[in-house]
């Protein structure tokens, strides 16, 4: 199966552009899993998969370049850094049997919500339709799952780069409660704030079998601590089922909500969904959150709300502590700087520059990165969202909402448009759960999709609910790739 899929790829790559780099040992230990089967020896869940992993994420053995020129020996002038030891996730789907056949495209910093064009190795594809955005910094794993480069994949998300590859590229992405997913060892842009991990997949059920693995405490990860007790008991796919949403209610999208409208077609594609919601059994309940307040919580004017980010200049200098160049650590911000001769904060240059210029608490943060900067006024911004979710959600008797993931069609890959989601970024700032599921077609050859959102916690109900969808609509879109 391995090599089949390296064949694709092979065929392929070069069309869409999904990889960073290979694992050069993928063949060996798919030998090794067939060998533990014939024998008959224990197996993990995933056993002989074949997976892909964002570039963000350590490998030991291969280079971690977060997408950034500097970072890369293949750019002009770049260096290869190279941890110390695999994130959390990668361990895990080691440990599970999966078979990592590679590493993804991402954008510089994964600060992209719509493309990975900023990328050292060039402008990643979608495989749905090469003219669309791929969507966001998790390009590479939508189109290498898309294009049927790998079974599934793995994405992380700051401000949508888990639902928006997902539903660009016509897949199942499930963005989970802040804290579910350990997500040390991976390149920060809010690790003690808002970086989640989670799976992309074709189908909801993988997307839930590869939760079973990655959820969960981690010591590497103290904020995971938040999970003890969290975890399903069935696992997560203990709750799919083809009836699910009999008898669920379910909130509708809308100006209570954000204030940006749906285009003609997009409310035309999302009425039928509706439909089809209520074919199933659900109750919908229009626009719950109208005059709740939550809409004016979000930035005026400002498709991306950054705040939470407040925490990069922490993170990131954890992060490189786990780092090293010709055989030493990197250890530090100035140190990454001495390297490449720029830091990714320097105002000439720098692609993290602007968090530094929108941040007050960033900007004092860079002058003492080793020090946890004061985030209160992050936690206060986020009891809001909480606060006024959890109160619409009881007051409505919600089981969770099912939102149009765009509010518009998909943007072209070479525009400067950037991505119209619903979603972002209200529930990476309130830390809420979302599960991505295929829902139609616009008239341009872009996926339509649906994103399932509920109160933190409640990712087993939302796979549940997607599940239930899924299975009765058979929406995804299938890729047709050329070369």
């Amino acid at each position: 199966m391995v090599r089949t899929y390296l064949q694709r790829i092979w065929q392929y790559e070069g069309s869409y552009n999904a990889f960073t780099s290979m694992n050069p040992n993928a063949i060996a230990q798919a030998r090794e899993i067939d060998r533990r089967r014939r024998y008959g020896e224990p197996l993990g869940p995933l056993a002989g998969i074949p997976v892909v992993i964002k570039e963000s994420m350590d490998h030991v053995g291969l280079p971690s370049t977060a997408g950034w020129a500097p970072l890369s020996s293949r750019a002009a002038g770049g260096v290869d850094l190279f941890p110390s030891k695999n994130s959390v996730v990668v361990d895990r789907l080691i440990a599970a049997g999966a078979i990592i056949l590679g590493k993804t495209n991402i954008p510089a910093f994964s600060d992209d919500g719509t493309r990975a064009n900023s990328s050292w190795a060039g402008p990643t594809y979608n495989a749905v339709n090469k003219r669309l955005a791929p969507g966001a910094s998790s390009s590479g794993t939508a189109t290498a799952v898309a294009g049927n480069f790998a079974v599934l994949g793995l994405a992380e998300e700051t401000g949508g780069s888990i639902q928006n590859p997902a539903a660009a590229q016509s897949l199942v992405g499930v963005k989970p409660t802040f804290a579910l997913v350990p997500t040390a060892g991976t390149v920060p842009l809010a690790s003690s704030t808002r970086d989640v991990i989670g799976p992309i997949a074709r189908t909801v059920r993988d997307a839930a079998l590869v939760m079973d693995v990655l959820a969960g405490y981690s010591p590497e990860d103290p904020k995971t601590a938040a999970a003890n007790g969290r975890l399903p008991p069935g696992g997560y796919t203990a709750r799919l089922s083809e009836t699910a949403l009999s008898g669920m209610r379910i909130g509708l999208y809308g100006p209570g909500w954000r204030l940006d409208a749906l285009s003609p077609e997009t409310e035309g594609l999302y009425a039928q969904a509706v439909e089809e919601l209520e074919i199933e059994g659900a109750t919908v309940v229009e626009d719950p959150f109208a005059g709740s307040g939550f809409a004016d919580l979000a930035l005026p004017g400002e498709p991306y709300d950054m705040r939470g980010t407040e925490s990069l200049a922490y993170d990131f200098q954890s992060y490189l502590k786990g780092l090293s160049f010709d055989g030493a650590t990197v250890g530090s911000i100035d140190g990454l700087a001495a390297i490449t001769g720029i830091s990714p904060f320097q105002q000439d240059g720098g692609p993290l520059s602007w968090y530094v210029d929108k941040l007050a608490v960033l900007a004092d943060s860079l002058n003492q990165p080793e020090d946890v900067p004061d985030l209160s006024g992050f936690w206060a911004l986020r009891n809001q969202y909480l606060s006024v979710f959890d109160s619409v959600m009881a007051a409505n008797d919600l089981d969770a909402l099912a939102f149009p993931q765009t509010f518009g069609t998909v943007p072209e890959l070479f525009s400067a448009d950037t991505y119209p989601a619903t979603t972002e970024s209200a529930i990476n700032i309130a830390g809420l759960p979302g599960v991505v599921v295929p829902a139609g077609q616009y008239s341009n050859g872009a996926p339509f999709a649906l994103i399932f959102v509920g109160p933190r916690w409640s990712e087993p109900a939302l796979l549940a609910f997607a599940y239930d969808y899924e299975q009765a609509t058979q929406h995804r879109i299938e890729a047709n790739l050329s070369l």
